[in-house]
């Protein structure tokens, strides 16, 4: 039995073929798993630099606090 991918090992039988085909597979999502990293980092860059300071606000709401013992 011959099972082929694109970009993966033919396997053939049912004991290390079949152990290549997983590492293969393993590979493969570690590397998708790792742009997508990457894409997300790159992404949080380019939102950092754009984003504005907060501004400075000044609640009127909780500045006395009345405390009866």
């Amino acid at each position: 039995m011959n099972i082929s991918g694109t970009s993966l090992p033919a396997v053939s039988g049912s004991g290390q073929g079949s152990e290549l085909y997983s590492a293969a597979l393993s590979k493969k999502q570690q590397l998708a798993d790792g742009a997508a990293a990457l894409a997300l980092i790159e992404g949080a860059a380019q939102s950092s630099s754009v984003q504005t300071p907060a501004k400075s606000v000044t609640a009127s709401l909780g500045n006395n606090v009345n405390i009866y013992v």
